[in-house]
């Protein structure tokens, strides 16, 4: 059988019949009338049982009563013999019944065009496997990268995941979860620790007693959670917000720093005034800038890092940490409360309190003269402590009032959340 690797040349060959004729009577007129004219030595059928002759392939097409075609012929033989077979077989003078030409167009080098080949698919490949230039940049990050992720320790009896410079740093930076802490080192922040689920570890309990303390939770409800038992359970000075639905774990380096700037004394967080704060930050922020001095330099961002400003004075934020006490209403002069505070003065009471911009107690009523007493809508309320499960259509009822926070001990049956007003369950 002959062996297709060992073809060296391809003749190819057409042929015009004066007449309708098939592919094996071109193939019967080609061993008939060249077969004899060569000598043994070339006799194609010995050729072809040696294997250096290829199968003749016969492509013919009938019109009019004329048939004309193209004959390949692939061998093996070297340069002179391969010409004097393919001038052999224009002797051809008819196919079949019919008289007919035989006319040889070119013999192809079949190396040559595997070399082509084989040039043309080398270049793809290179272009496929081709290195991409190296950025010492990267390098180098990568490295200082892998090293700031294996020097993250667990520390205290917890074996709480935290940052090498946790128990040094005079503050830390309350997260989540060890993916939180390996993040907060990717930017360089060293004194990160992790709280791992919603029961706070006694290591972090001690530690916020003793250092300033800022909690970076992620921007969901479970934040909301965790950060709630911190202030149950220890003393938070600052919080630190991330965008709103994001985790602390995906944000950049950027973005890191951005919201640890950005960090809120937790007076602030206790009284629902967030905005107002960073609004007076923002505008002392403009007015030093204009005031200052072209001689006077200013802070680094590392410096006024470490050095948190709040306009309010030390008394205030040190009150914060005690614990809550219950107020009366009548008891001049009235301090404005956090809404913890009047959730638990509103707990198992079964009453509803609206509150004031300042948290202030603008009413309060039992929760089930609602429907009998409506709630007057003259006035400007910020908020609503209630002491009942609030569905969807309380829900809509209280929202319509401009308020901008709602705390009850459970939400049932929500599907449409207004957008301005945040809900804080308490159960």
């Amino acid at each position: 059988m002959y062996e297709q690797e060992t073809t060296k040349y391809r003749i190819h060959l057409t042929v015009q019949a004066e007449g309708v004729v098939d592919r094996s009577d071109v193939v019967g007129a080609i061993f008939g009338q060249v077969e004899g004219l060569l000598g043994s030595e070339l006799e194609l059928r010995e050729l072809q049982r040696q294997g250096r002759l290829g199968r003749i392939d016969v492509r013919v097409v009938s019109k009019q009563g004329r048939s004309s075609g193209e004959i390949l012929v692939s061998t093996s033989l070297d340069r002179a013999e391969t010409a004097i077979l393919a001038a052999s077989m224009e002797t051809i003078s008819r196919v079949g019944p019919c008289a007919a030409q035989v006319q040889v167009q070119n013999i192809e080098d079949i190396r040559v065009t595997k070399r082509n080949q084989i040039i043309e698919r080398a270049k793809s490949l290179l272009l496929e496997f081709e290195e991409p230039g190296i950025d010492p940049e990267s390098l180098i990050d990568a490295v200082r990268e892998s090293q700031r992720i294996e020097k993250i320790e667990t520390i205290g009896p917890d074996n709480v995941p935290a940052g090498p410079n946790v128990l040094q740093s005079d503050a830390i930076i309350v997260v989540e979860g060890r993916a939180d802490v390996i993040n907060l080192l990717r930017a360089g922040i060293k004194n990160a620790i992790a709280v791992e689920g919603t029961s706070v570890p006694g290591t972090i309990i001690s530690m916020c007693h003793k250092k300033t303390a800022t909690a970076f939770l992620d921007g969901d409800r479970g934040g909301d959670l965790i950060l709630r038992e911190l202030l149950e359970v220890t003393d938070i000075d600052f919080v630190a917000f991330p965008p709103r639905g994001e985790s602390v774990e995906d944000l950049s380096r950027k973005e890191i720093i951005k919201s640890l700037r950005n960090k809120v004394p937790i007076e602030y967080v206790l009284e629902d005034r967030v905005a107002e704060y960073l609004a007076n930050r923002d505008k002392e922020g403009k007015a030093a800038q204009k005031n200052e001095e072209p001689e006077e330099e200013v802070p680094s961002p590392q410096e006024s890092e470490e050095v948190p400003e709040s306009p309010e004075p030390e008394e205030p934020a040190q009150a914060a940490h005690e614990p809550p006490v219950t107020e009366e209403v009548s008891d001049p002069p009235y301090k404005p409360r956090s809404v913890f505070t009047h959730i638990s003065e509103v707990r198992e009471r079964g009453v509803i309190r609206m509150l004031s911009g300042e948290g202030d107690v603008v009413l309060e009523m039992p929760v089930a003269q609602i429907e009998d007493s409506p709630i007057p809508d003259d006035q400007t309320f910020q908020g609503v402590v209630i002491d009942q499960d609030v569905n969807q259509q309380l829900l809509d009822q209280l929202s319509l009032l401009g308020i901008k926070f709602l705390a009850a001990p459970s939400f049932t049956g929500i599907v449409r959340r207004p957008a301005s007003v945040r809900l804080i369950p308490f159960r």
